[in-house]
């Protein structure tokens, strides 16, 4: 098997609201939209997202995702933390660094979407 590209498929309620966040504050863009979906993709290694209006016959009446975390290895996650602040971003959790050495900040989407951006930066006296 040759894997030659790869996606994730998010169910949520507002396809357009969740394509305008990704579009504005990190940096996708659209390849394929319809009024049930949007397919996203960038230019680099990032996974395409497929955002799929919730149909409650097939899904259930439930608000959106749960415990969905959509994670990004970036560089220069300080530079991007202050882009996304300017921007009025919804930060989660701001820009810390963990004990193990990521450098992490947390977004969210308008449909509940948690966006993880992390950067590997090694623990002081490593």
């Amino acid at each position: 098997m040759n894997v030659v590209s790869s996606s994730v498929s998010v169910t949520v309620t507002d396809p357009a609201a969740s394509s305008r966040f990704f579009t504005t504050h990190l940096g996708f863009r659209e390849v394929l939209a319809d009024e049930d979906f949007v397919e996203l993709a960038r230019d680099d290694a990032a996974v395409d997202l497929v955002l799929v209006r919730r149909d409650l016959e097939r899904h259930g009446p439930g608000q959106g995702p749960t415990d969905v975390v959509v994670s990004f290895e970036v560089t220069g996650i300080t530079a991007e933390y202050e882009r996304l602040r300017n921007d009025e971003a919804h930060l989660s959790v701001t820009l810390h660094q963990e004990p193990w050495g990521d450098l992490v900040v947390r977004l969210v989407d308008p449909n509940g979407v948690v966006v993880q951006l992390t950067e590997w930066v090694p623990p002081a006296g490593t």
